[in-house]
C-alpha cells in the first residue's frame, strides 16, 4: 500500500500509543470493547502515531509467549497500511525533549518519547491508558479512550 501524501500533510488532532494498535488485533473476548474502539479510533483521519509505536506494536504483537501472537508478515502487513497515518520519525530533537519531559514529570524514557513525538507531529491528545488520564503535558492532553 502506498501511503496517501494528501492525508499526511493534514495536521494531526489525535496520536496513538501502542496499546491502541494492540487492542485493534487482539483476539481476547474480554478485550472486546477496547477492540471495538481502538477499531473506531483507527478508522479516523486525524491520527498520529511514531516509529517507537510501530516497533513496540511489532515487538508486543509477535512475541511467541502470547497466546494471540501474530506472525511476522501479518505484522508488517498492519505497519505497513498504518503508513496512512502521519508517522513521527524518531529524531535526535525528539529524544533530547523527552529527556527533558522524562526528568520534569518523573516518567519512563519511552513514555517521555512518546509524549515528545504526539507535540513534534502537532498532536495535542495523546491516547493511551499507560498514562494518567487527562494529564497536560506542556500542551499535549492524555486521554484514556477506553474509560
Amino acid at each position: 500500500m502506498v501511503p496517501n501524501p494528501a492525508r499526511r500533510r493534514t495536521s494531526a488532532v489525535k496520536f496513538v500509543d501502542t496499546n491502541i494498535l494492540l487492542y485493534a488485533i487482539s483476539t481476547d473476548a474480554h478485550e472486546r470493547g477496547k477492540q471495538e474502539r481502538a477499531l473506531s479510533i483507527l478508522d479516523a483521519d486525524d491520527i498520529a502515531l511514531s516509529v517507537q509505536v510501530l516497533q513496540e506494536f511489532y515487538v508486543q504483537a509477535t512475541r511467541s509467549l502470547k497466546s494471540d501472537h501474530i506472525t511476522h508478515e501479518q505484522a508488517v502487513n498492519l505497519i505497513q497500511s498504518w503508513l496512512r497515518f502521519r508517522v513521527q520519525e524518531n529524531t535526535v530533537a525528539v529524544m533530547q525533549a523527552a529527556l527533558s519531559t522524562r526528568h520534569r514529570w518523573n516518567l519512563s524514557y519511552w513514555d517521555a518519547a512518546i509524549v515528545e513525538a504526539a507535540r513534534a507531529s502537532a498532536s495535542a491528545t495523546l491516547l493511551t491508558e499507560d498514562l494518567q488520564h487527562d494529564m497536560d503535558f506542556a500542551g499535549v492532553r492524555t486521554v484514556n479512550p477506553f474509560r
